[in-house]
């Protein structure tokens, strides 16, 4: 059981220290209007008042509608600065582009959304010397559930050790709405998208394996399934090495 006094305050100090090493002067992260962003973005204003969450719809009339009011809501709760990137009309442009070198398929097309947002985030980052603050948590990285290069990337990430369920727990803990915390899991990609729906299994059973290691056989298949596939997606890129002339 986790104490979520304790986890703030070890959380803030560890965001605290890698501003400090780092030089940085603040926080840029994606304000999507979900659980994992709407922590993410509490943990770093508490750490750095210099924080800014940058909302980035691209394309989905939800990121519009749904999550723009709930990104907004966290914003304004939790005293974050809050800015607009509308990335619908870069995303149309490359995918016109790409149709002259390949035909696109739809999962390529699908993550062209947060790689641009990745692209946006940096892109601050660099202008105002910040660090770019991941929002994935545990239950998606063991799933590989995440655009490799796009929100895959970041500088650092203080909940990627905390699953769905407990993601849930700290979020009531700040007394986040019931709203944001019932929210279904969603990268907001599409129309109707939702994680549990395109994996083809619950993060409650993620999670009651990631914990016990223990699952419905059924779950189990899939959820063996998705890790072995996506390995390489936490592991650094392969880069050839001659070991004859190390030796």
């Amino acid at each position: 059981m986790r104490d979520y006094k304790v986890e703030t305050t070890k959380r803030v100090e560890f965001i605290r220290k890698l501003l400090e090493e780092s030089g940085a002067s603040g926080i840029v992260f994606g304000n999507s209007g979900g659980k994992d962003s709407a922590l993410v973005g509490i943990l770093c204003k508490l750490a750095c008042d210099n924080t800014v969450g940058i909302m980035m719809p691209c394309t989905s009339s939800c990121n519009y509608d749904e999550d723009m009011t709930d990104a907004m809501m966290i914003s304004k709760l939790y005293r974050i600065e809050k800015r607009m990137v509308d990335l619908t009309k870069t995303a149309e442009t490359i995918g016109k582009a790409l149709t002259d070198a390949a035909e696109i398929t739809k999962a390529a097309e699908i993550n062209i959304a947060p790689r641009l947002r990745m692209t946006a985030l940096y892109a601050v980052a660099t202008t105002e010397n910040r660090l770019v603050a991941g929002t994935g948590n545990k239950s998606e990285r063991h799933m590989g559930y995440f655009t490799k290069w796009g929100d895959g990337a970041f500088d650092f990430n203080p909940i990627a050790d905390l699953t769905v369920t407990e993601i849930r727990k700290f979020l009531t803990h700040f007394d986040v709405p019931k709203r944001i915390i019932n929210k279904a899991p969603s990268a907001g990609l599409y129309a109707g998208q939702t994680d549990e729906g395109d994996m083809g299994v619950t993060y409650k059973a993620i999670d009651e394996y990631l914990q016990s290691g223990k699952c419905a056989p059924e779950d189990m298949e899939i959820i063996t399934k998705y890790h072995k596939i996506s390995e390489h997606k936490r592991n650094p890129p392969a880069v050839y090495e001659d070991k004859e002339e190390e030796s």
